[in-house]
């Protein structure tokens, strides 16, 4: 199956404005790709690509004044199955797990382990440890948390989500990694793009799309409880401990987002 991706975004600057962007598609998905991956800019404007801490593609460039559009648009391939399951995908007693996942059990900006332990271990503590846990978790965070544009809110963390019931995905998301952490299990925060690919088109506009990687049996499973079911087309662009890590768009200093429109559907 082929994928056409892309973005067109446009905004507004009154001052010249550094800018750092993560609008790349992941370089763990990028043999996928079959065009080069650019960010096109009108002003074209010089961008300094690198790679940061937890392996995302990156670019820095300076917004001059006025309106500056950003864009792309590629194709990717895909196998077109669904995610896999793996049930049998074991928890690692903590003194086991890699060096590097031991970062993915803390707690970080939107998920405050610390506040969230207790209702972790009252919810989940009784089920079986390993895939079956973090599916539960899942499972809760779906049911119990509504899903709603008109509420969003960027200061919004996974206890402020536990507690109002309420929330967008990226939000659904720091409330399952918040769980997963609590309960001993590296979770890390991902976003990127997921369009209505076998399923039937959702009724919103097509936008970015987060949900979370657990670590179990040995590696990295996408779970993903805003839409709770195994889904075709995932297209990585972030990751990182949460979504302070993976803003797709930071600007250091005003600026006014004109309009924002993202794509990802098949290819006929």
């Amino acid at each position: 199956m082929l994928i056409r991706i892309g973005y067109d975004m446009v905004f507004e600057f009154s001052t010249p404005t550094p800018m750092i962007l993560m609008l790349f598609v992941h370089p763990s998905q990028a043999q996928a790709l079959l065009d080069n991956d650019d960010l096109h800019s009108d002003p074209p404007l010089q961008t300094d690509v690198f790679i940061d801490s937890y392996g995302n593609r990156c670019a820095r460039l300076l917004a001059p004044p006025g309106s500056l559009r950003l864009w792309t648009e590629v194709l990717i391939r895909d196998n077109g199955q669904p995610e896999q399951v793996q049930p049998d995908a074991r928890e690692h007693p903590v003194t086991e797990l890699p060096v590097d996942t031991l970062p993915f059990l803390l707690g970080s900006r939107y998920c405050e382990t610390d506040r969230l332990s207790q209702a972790a271990w009252d919810l989940f503590g009784a089920v079986a440890p390993g895939w079956v846990r973090v599916q539960a978790i899942c499972d809760w965070v779906h049911k119990e948390v509504l899903f709603s544009y008109a509420h969003a809110r960027s200061t919004r963390s996974a206890l402020e989500v536990f507690e109002e019931r309420i929330g967008v995905c990226r939000d659904i998301a720091h409330l399952a990694v918040a769980f997963c952490r609590c309960l001993n299990i590296p979770a890390r925060y991902a976003s990127g793009y997921l369009g209505d690919i076998g399923i039937p088109p959702e009724p919103y506009p097509m936008d970015f799309n987060a949900w979370f990687e657990a670590y179990l049996g040995g590696g990295w499973h996408t779970f993903d409880p805003r839409h709770n079911m195994r889904r075709i087309g995932r297209v990585l662009m972030a990751r990182g401990r949460d979504a302070s890590d993976t803003f797709l768009t930071t600007s250091f200093g005003g600026n006014c987002l004109r309009s924002f429109k993202v794509l990802s559907e098949e290819v006929s």
